[in-house]
């Protein structure tokens, strides 16, 4: 079994020719053609080709990595606030217990 890479500009604008999987040289394993529409190579998995340049992948790591810092923003601000609200629900606890105007005696024998 062997596929065929068809021939594409590279990112660089280089014209690559067509080839054969597996190369020769290579591994035997490799006999799918992958990458994208400006990289192609051979590799062992029939699903690993995608047809689209290889820079539409960087876009997409750039906006995961934009939703995930928000994300860790929003998880900050979060602990910040209960952090804060923690303190506050301490701090203004009063010291002491109330004083009811009773006082308490000790019960003890009496003398008559």
């Amino acid at each position: 079994m062997s596929a065929e890479c068809s021939s594409y500009l590279s990112a660089e604008k280089v014209l690559v020719s067509a080839f054969s999987c597996p190369r020769a040289g290579g591994d035997a394993r490799n006999v799918y053609c992958c990458g994208f529409q400006d990289v192609k190579y051979c590799c062992d998995d029939p699903h690993s080709f995608f047809p689209y340049e290889h820079s539409y992948m960087w876009w997409l790591s750039v906006g995961a990595l934009v939703g995930l810092s928000i994300a860790a923003v929003v998880l900050f601000a979060f602990i910040i606030t209960v952090c804060v609200l923690c303190y506050l629900f301490i701090s203004t606890k009063p010291r002491s217990k109330l004083d009811t105007g009773l006082s308490l005696q000790m019960a003890g024998k009496t003398r008559c």
